[in-house]
């Protein structure tokens, strides 16, 4: 099986266009070892040595990634042929590499020269027969396993390679449209699972904290069961009103205001009241929202209140960030 190699076409972070990246670092440190003359200058020829030996990489993707899968394909002359090549010229290394260490330098010359002839003659059976025929056997999900498996091992290039398959792109979609159910990418074993999404103790205190509302929670029967600790609070409030009746958390001016809204709400008359008041120079917006579940049964009412003073203010449009 011959065949010729066209990578052009390839994407960057494809299987076979790393092997030929690769392939162009093999052949400069091949012929860069056997510029250097290992008596003179030992330390260089041991650290080419060293980088070249990382090419055992390349023999450990192929073998345990790259093999495999042609051998489902009915293709097992690399399993068995190239693998022993591989040998050969692992025994090399380990050849050289005790003669450079016991000094023996003029036949350490001569066997890097035996190295590099055997890694380039590797290196033109790859170029002519297993990609080329590795490219026409195996489908792109074939190359996405392989990829994948590599990415354990480890490349000789200095850089992490480019993905593969590349990542594509999303298309903004309206989030009201957006019905995808993806794999979750955070951890929820310590969160909650609310109507649409999950959360923490801790991440929902912050966030009731951090949003620019008092916000107070009275039950069925009354009982204020929770309000938020904002930094800056339109209304004071303290643990102490926890289990406390509601009618006793407002001035007596307004209490009969606060026990018709909560008549109303019980009845199912009302789902909402509103109010807006000037409170110590601020125009402060009060709101309150029955609460109901799903059979419609009363569960209580949500107090909001809200200093927008500034917000009356806003004229227009200011579409660009301004924080100078």
């Amino acid at each position: 099986m011959t065949a010729t190699l066209e990578t052009s076409a390839l994407p960057k972070g494809h299987p076979v266009n790393i092997y030929s990246e690769e392939k162009e670092l093999i052949q400069e440190l091949g012929k860069e070892l056997l510029e250097t003359n290992p008596e003179i200058e030992n330390q260089k020829f041991y650290n080419i040595f060293n980088q070249l030996q990382q090419i055992e990489r390349r023999f450990e993707r192929k073998e345990n990634q790259l093999f495999p899968v042609l051998e489902q394909k009915g293709w097992t002359g690399p399993s068995k042929n190239m693998w022993s090549f591989h040998d050969t010229i692992r025994e090399q290394f380990r050849i050289l590499r005790n003669k450079i260490e016991n000094r023996n330098f003029s036949e350490a010359s001569q066997d890097a020269q035996y190295l590099v002839s055997s890694i380039f003659r590797l290196l033109l059976v790859e170029e002519s027969v297993l990609f080329p025929n590795a490219l026409e056997l195996l489908t792109e999900e074939d190359w996405k396993k392989v990829r994948k498996g590599e990415e354990e091992i480890g490349w000789m290039l200095a850089d992490t390679p480019a993905a593969f398959p590349e990542p594509k792109e999303e298309a903004y979609i309206h989030p009201s449209q957006d019905h995808i159910k993806r794999e979750l990418s955070f951890d929820t074993t310590n969160a909650s699972h609310y109507d649409e999404g999950y959360m923490t103790v801790d991440q929902v205190n912050l966030l009731l904290r951090t949003m620019p509302l008092d916000i107070t929670y009275v039950d069925e029967n009354d009982k204020v069961i929770f309000y938020n600790r904002g930094e800056e609070r339109v209304f004071p409030r303290s643990a102490g009103i926890i289990g406390r009746e509601v009618k006793f958390c407002h001035p007596p001016k307004s209490v009969g205001t606060v026990l018709k809204i909560l008549e109303e709400f019980r009845k199912g008359t009302k789902n909402e009241a509103s109010f807006w008041i000037n409170f110590k120079g601020r125009l402060i917006y009060i709101r309150y929202f029955a609460v109901r579940d799903e059979q419609k049964t009363y569960r209580g009412v949500i107090e909001m209140s809200q200093d927008i003073t500034e917000i009356k203010k806003i004229e227009g449009e200011q579409r660009l960030l301004d924080w100078n």
